[in-house]
């Protein structure tokens, strides 16, 4: 069997990290409720197309889907959407968009498995939508931050305005975004990786005998 031949020094010195796949790969939830936007973030930032598992929404379907504020959509997402960005330094962060409807939450304990932090995206037509995630990923402690998706119709309030209403911790980031923007949805992942790492560097100065948070078995749901 002939030997392999070496492969030809690189002129320029340098490494094309991509070739080998990342050196570090991160997992980021997108979360919300019905009609947020979580597909349109995932594909406004994702460098692949995107994978989407959307279906017509039926007659079946909106008897028990409420479609106050988005009586435009005409799909919905029954599984996950699914995009990568790669970073410099070899980081990969691969996004997982959740499924926003009732009937399949039962996805949500696969989908944020080894997650570094999730996305709850918002909507101010429909804030009670977003309360069964932050109860989620609050009871999970799993780092989020709460992105408020400004969508054209709708009011506009600040971010502490939305905190007092969704009655979020203080150290949790509120953003204002267009989750239709590349930019504006980047700054939101960013966001969440700033605030996922403070997290981490605050529980590793804990005492090693301090236990960690519990898992959770099924997603909260909010009441009323």
């Amino acid at each position: 069997m002939p030997a392999v031949p070496n492969p030809p020094p690189d002129p320029a010195g340098e490494h094309d990290e991509r070739a080998d796949g990342p050196r570090v790969a991160l997992k980021i939830l997108v979360a919300g409720g019905f009609g947020v936007g979580k597909t349109t973030l995932v594909g406004a930032v994702s460098e692949i197309r995107p994978l989407r598992t959307e279906e017509a929404l039926t007659d079946v379907g909106a008897a028990v889907d409420d479609l106050g504020g988005v009586a435009a959509k005409t799909t919905t997402t029954v599984a996950m959407d699914f995009g990568r960005i790669t970073l410099r330094d070899g980081v990969a962060i691969y996004l997982f968009g959740t499924p926003g409807q009732e009937r399949f939450w039962f996805m949500w304990n696969e989908l944020s498995r080894g997650a570094l932090g999730a996305v709850v995206l918002a909507d101010t037509r429909r804030l009670m939508a977003s309360f069964a995630s932050i109860d989620y990923f609050e009871q999970k402690g799993t780092p989020f931050v709460v992105a408020v998706n400004c969508f054209d119709d709708a009011d506009r309030y600040e971010p502490p305005e939305i905190r007092t209403a969704l009655d979020i911790d203080p150290h949790v980031p509120v953003l204002l975004c267009d989750a239709r923007r590349t930019g504006s949805a980047k700054e939101v992942l960013v966001a969440l990786v700033e605030h996922a790492l403070r997290i981490a560097g605050a529980a590793s100065s804990r005492a090693p005998s301090e236990p960690g948070p519990r898992p959770w078995p099924a997603p909260a749901r909010a009441e009323g």
